[in-house]
């Protein structure tokens, strides 16, 4: 098993940890992406604002303190793309169009609002985004049986007896199966979801 030392977050507070931050441009800028080409930013407009994102992310990372509260950093990140994303509006006279045929700034000032549909409906897509990303990454961590049982109950929404009797195994190995790999998620989320 693939075991991080630390949390990214914690490992991100070493400027010097490339890892750390190469993983963090992976796990966020496919999010990003999707994010600016559902506002109608697309092509080098849709990769500055991507960049820009990412580069206060980096710049601005050593003021961030995690609370301990759940989406701390998903919230810190959301406004940091929102105001990117108006600086962007601004600056290039970029006019996308916003989701429900809102203006854009309207779109942007919603986004930040973190009682807002939208911007919940983003914290939503996020946690997908990101739980996805890690159980990719640590697939490779557990036995194909382990998988199969945590994918089929888990993933699937078979029930522990229904994947039980698929597999010829008991109905607690199947909820083993489950803990082993949602213990492990949770290390690897290490505060980035919640």
């Amino acid at each position: 098993m693939q075991v991080t030392s630390a949390t990214l977050l914690e490992r991100l507070r070493d400027p010097r940890d490339s890892g750390a931050w190469e993983r963090l441009v992976e796990l966020y800028a496919p999010l990003i992406r999707v994010w600016a080409e559902r506002l109608n930013v697309r092509g080098a407009d849709a990769d500055d604002l991507v960049q820009e994102v990412m580069a206060v992310v980096v710049r601005r990372f050593p003021e961030f303190v995690h609370p301990e509260k759940p989406g701390a950093f998903r919230g810190w990140l959301r406004a940091i793309a929102a105001n990117c994303a108006r600086t962007v509006w601004k600056g290039r006279k970029v006019h996308p169009t916003a989701p429900g045929g809102s203006d854009f700034g309207t779109y942007i000032a919603r986004l930040e609002d973190p009682t807002d549909d939208f911007a919940r409906a983003w914290e939503r897509e996020h946690d997908l985004h990101v739980t996805r990303k890690l159980l990719e990454r640590i697939k490779p961590d557990f036995e194909a049986r382990t998988w199969e049982l945590f994918g089929r109950f888990v993933l699937d929404g078979l029930s522990a007896e229904e994947v039980a009797a698929e597999a010829g195994v008991t109905a607690n190995a199947v909820y083993i199966a489950k803990s082993r790999v949602l213990a492990r998620l949770r290390e690897e989320a290490g505060g980035l979801l919640g």
